[in-house]
């Protein structure tokens, strides 16, 4: 039979990828690239008690839940991180970490705060804050959008310089250039497949699968 003792080292098991950054950043665009160009990815469905909007399919863009029934698997530790915006719940179902058990990478694209969180529950989550080039190119992006006001865009700049002072809490931060989502996604790839790697994710592997049980 196969020595299957180093399984964690190889990879066998995805790795949780926490991806976070401010509006502008483009983190949606680093995300849909990495789904794209690398098979082993899959997205965390967030669920939420907001109502579909024209064009959302549920399972698909969120879960759409009952407020109900999202205090209840509240209670029940079924959802693993959430916040309430507008008067709607958004969180994790702890159902999209079997995912992880497929040996896909799962991508949760969260703000800060429930960051944190995943990474106070599970401290071998990799954490990845995605930035801009500088101030200028992300208030350049923010206007270009079209859809913000002067006032929202000045709102959300001070968000972003507010959320750019946890960067340190991160494992990792990475840069994102104009043009050059599929390389930012590549970096953020390289960076978990290292990950994998790392002796501290299967301790006592090597003992197990070169001296036997009485070196453990």
């Amino acid at each position: 039979m196969e020595n299957r003792a180093l399984t964690s080292l190889s990879g066998e098991r995805g790795i949780l990828l926490v991806i976070s950054g401010a509006a502008g950043t483009g983190k949606g665009t680093v995300n849909a690239s990495l789904l794209r160009r690398h098979e082993e990815y899959r997205y965390s469905v967030s669920a939420t008690t907001r109502a579909p909007r024209p064009g959302e399919v549920d399972g698909r863009e969120y879960h759409f839940i009952s407020r109900q029934a999202f205090e209840e698997a509240i209670r029940e530790g079924n959802i693993l991180e959430y916040t309430e915006y507008c008067g709607n719940y958004y969180g994790t179902p702890r159902s999209e970490l079997k995912k992880l058990d497929e040996g896909k990478n799962l991508i949760l694209e969260i703000e800060v705060e429930g960051a944190m969180n995943i990474k106070r529950l599970f401290p071998e989550s990799v954490t990845v804050f995605i930035l801009p080039p500088d101030y200028e190119t992300l208030k350049r992006r923010l206007i270009g959008r079209g859809t913000n006001t002067p006032e929202d865009i000045e709102n959300r700049m001070k968000k972003a310089l507010s959320e750019f002072t946890f960067v340190k809490d991160y494992d990792y931060a990475v840069l994102n250039r104009d043009g050059e989502a599929d390389r930012t996604a590549d970096v953020i790839a390289s960076i978990v497949e290292c990950e994998k790697h790392k002796t501290a994710r299967a301790p006592g592997a090597v003992e197990t699968l070169f001296f036997g049980k009485e070196h453990r």
